[in-house]
């Protein structure tokens, strides 16, 4: 699994999705998902990230299809931030 970056129209909102593992377990494991998200206050410096909270997988897929049917965008502008 990989990560993925949406972010808003009016481009000052971004979501992370990216796999959880729990490590916690003799065994790692992806079940999950962590979901950051955050602002944008000027388009030339990072992201400020607000928070994260981990979803399962299926709820985690139910959030990003909606983001894309408000008009989210997929990015990789920030990729190098995280």
């Amino acid at each position: 699994m990989e990560e993925f970056t949406l972010i808003n129209k009016q481009r000052n909102r971004i979501k992370v999705f990216k796999p959880f593992e729990d490590i916690s377990k003799p065994s790692p494991s992806i079940n999950a998902m962590e979901i950051s998200y955050g602002c944008i206050y000027k388009r030339s410096s990072k992201p400020v990230m607000k928070g994260s909270r981990v979803e399962t997988i299926e709820d985690a897929r139910k959030e990003y299809k909606q983001l894309l049917e408000e008009g989210w965008r997929k990015t990789s502008i920030f990729k190098s931030y995280f």
